[in-house]
């Protein structure tokens, strides 16, 4: 026995989409209802648990044996359901060494990451059934009791014993489809070096990390009384029935004077600047009211295991275009900021529930808690976390490739690349807190919004209208920028041409250290590390300006599969941030005997005894790989308590 391709379907009263699969399999109720399974490519067997058959003995040694390769879609799914099924405890999972999961190999093909999607845009004979929703929430969810259904809150093989029969078809489909893909992709297989990399993740994933119970239970109750607070001094105000109403929110300023179109963050913003002041009160309750939201806390709440760890919180490859991963259950890509100069004593007082004290100090309680919410995750007792990042690591990257010689040699002196960007650009001397310092910020958000082909309206974007840009400015600033990094624009247009004439000829191209490749209906970019980026069917198209175009079949802006129009500094987004993620998992190979805990774009997350350097911990970090050749990297860190932005 070489391979198992496996797909089980379970029960538990724990909502999978909200807790995530560590904490589902952990509800009292969890089972699995069907184990099927293939050997060896052979045929589909299934296993009817809950009407008490058995998994095979040899099959559950080989589920144990790291030398068997377990297949799986969404490999994480089965592996942790099937460590509780035999028997292990919270905190401990069957080896991630033995299994592969067909997502991730989809994922590296530029696939949609459902079995579903996949199978259609290959095209396989046999597909995902459509019924299996349906047979989902039937069987595998608590049901709604009922006088029809005798009052019952979940349903049993014996309760529909065709829709039984069904649903093990649907199982055993699943794996026919899963070995359906494993056979369309197999002139493409994985390099083992990604698979290492997975391995990695799934450890991550399985060590999950801490939360800080009473802080999150505490800023769920205080955020309760603040927004009931604020309600009803809006009602006040305003004498509406709803308040929080978007629709009577407009008429009631309608009514007094202040006509507008939204109430978002920056429409209020705006209507602020220049409102009565009867009316900045109702605006500013409204702005307080609007941050007011407990969805991350909530989030941990449901997410945490017993042991008092949340889990399962990285999706490996999860952006199929750059390998990048992505956030879930908590979403830790897009955690609101700390600013609060006294961090730890708003914290303490929050976890203590004085509330009083908190809007007495802080006046902003929904602000207060927002800011609180990183330090919800603290390391183990008697350990401290230990967070370094790279720093600039796309603009290194970038003029690493493009062979962008000033920059270089500023990264090499640990300058400020923001201050030398307009440094550049304006022809003066610009100094972070000296000379000319205003100049700096024009100078990030030039880096920021310029660096991939942005022009003003990424300007724009970015804020620069905002931070006191003029709308004349941009159009030069644009310019300024692209003059002073001449060869970064080479760049994206060596990109362009190469792409463009790799997929017109079919043939392979090379620039920059790079390599395109147009086969079977696939381009590939292979990257200095090997690993390859992939764009399903690309054509030559026409651009909105009449001109030659490059598109690709995958997941668009709306979610939806949808054909993808690109050009040259596009693909080198995806190059330079493709490459910066392989740098991130370098750094976390190099970095694996320690506990990494959390990673949030370039940052890594460690749970450490507090006698561990974090000047050796930011060395190791900052290692060039052996094939960046050239590539200047910086590291740098800080030590605390609880998770936070320093």
């Amino acid at each position: 026995m070489k391979t198992i391709s496996c797909d089980i379907e379970c029960f538990s009263s724990i909502d999978l989409s909200k807790g995530g699969v560590y904490r589902y399999c952990e509800a009292p109720d969890f089972e699995i209802l069907l184990f099927a399974y293939s050997v060896d490519g052979g045929p589909v067997q299934v296993v009817d648990l809950a009407s008490g058959e058995k998994i095979p003995d040899k099959i559950i040694q080989a589920l144990k044996d790291d030398s068997v390769i377990k297949w799986a879609w969404n490999a994480n799914f089965e592996r942790v359901c099937l460590s509780r099924y035999l028997g292990q405890p919270t905190g401990t999972y069957l080896s991630p060494e033995g299994w592969h999961c067909d997502m991730v190999w989809a994922a590296t093909m530029g696939l949609p990451l459902s079995l579903e999607g996949a199978g259609a845009v290959i095209g396989l004979d046999k597909q995902k059934l459509a019924e299996g929703k349906d047979l989902i929430r039937y069987f595998c969810v608590p049901c709604t009791p009922t006088q029809t259904n005798g009052g019952r809150t979940r349903n049993l093989p014996r309760h529909a014993p065709d829709k039984w029969e069904l649903f093990k078809r649907y199982n055993i489909r699943d794996v026919e489809a899963e070995m359906g893909i494993h056979h369309r992709l197999s002139k493409f297989p994985v390099p083992n070096f990604v698979w290492d990399e997975y391995h990695l993740d799934q450890n991550i994933n399985d060590r999950g990390v801490r939360i800080d119970m009473t802080l999150v239970q505490q800023s769920i109750s205080m955020d309760e009384r603040s927004r009931n607070d604020l309600i009803s001094a809006m009602k006040e105000f305003t004498q509406l029935e709803n308040p929080n109403s978007v629709q009577q929110m407009k008429d009631w300023l309608a009514e007094n004077g202040l006509m507008t179109d939204s109430l978002d963050k920056k429409a209020v913003a705006e209507l602020l600047k220049n409102a009565p002041p009867e009316l900045t009160r109702v605006l500013t309750l409204r702005q307080q009211l609007a941050k007011s939201s407990v969805k991350k806390y909530q989030a941990m709440q449901n997410a945490v295991c017993s042991d008092g760890r949340a889990r399962g919180l990285f999706r490996f490859y999860g952006a199929n275009r750059t390998g990048r991963f992505s956030s879930k259950i908590i979403q830790l890509q897009n955690l609101p900021q700390n600013h609060l100069p006294d961090l730890a004593e708003a914290r303490a007082l929050v976890r203590s529930g004085d509330f009083d004290a908190v809007s007495i100090l802080y006046e902003d309680v929904p602000d207060t808690l927002s800011q609180l919410i990183r330090t919800a995750f603290i390391p183990t007792e008697n350990k401290l976390f230990y967070v370094a990042d790279f720093s600039a690591i796309e603009a290194r990257v970038i003029a690493w490739y493009a062979g962008e010689t000033w920059r270089q040699e500023l990264f090499a002196k640990g300058g400020d690349i923001y201050c030398m960007s307009a440094s550049q650009m304006f022809k003066v001397p610009v100094e972070k807190h000296g000379v000319n310092s205003h100049l700096r910020q024009k100078g990030k958000i030039a880096e920021l919004a310029c660096g991939y082909g942005g022009s003003t309206g990424a300007l724009k974007n970015m804020g620069a209208l905002e931070m006191g840009l003029k709308e004349e400015e941009l159009q030069p600033l644009v310019n300024a920028w692209r003059n002073s990094n001449q060869n970064i624009v080479k760049f994206w247009w060596a990109v362009d041409k190469a792409v463009m004439d790799s997929v017109r000829n079919r043939t392979t191209t090379r620039t920059h250290g790079l390599t395109f490749t147009c086969q079977s209906g696939m381009l590939f970019i292979t990257l200095p590390s090997g690993r390859k980026l992939a764009y399903v069917k690309p054509r030559i198209g026409i651009n909105q300006f009449g001109g030659d175009c490059i598109t690709y079949e995958g997941v668009g802006t709306n979610k939806k599969w949808e054909r993808i129009e690109s050009y040259g500094p596009k693909f080198v987004e995806n190059i330079v941030q493709a490459t910066s993620r392989d740098i991130l998992l370098y750094a976390m190979n190099t970095l694996r005997h320690c506990d990494i805990v959390m990673h949030i774009h370039d940052e890594l997350v460690i749970e450490a005894d507090q006698r561990m350097s974090l000047d050796a911990l930011c060395e190791q970090m900052a290692r060039t790989p052996p094939w960046a050749d050239g590539l200047v990297l910086n590291a740098a860190g800080y030590i605390t308590p609880f998770y936070k932005k320093d």
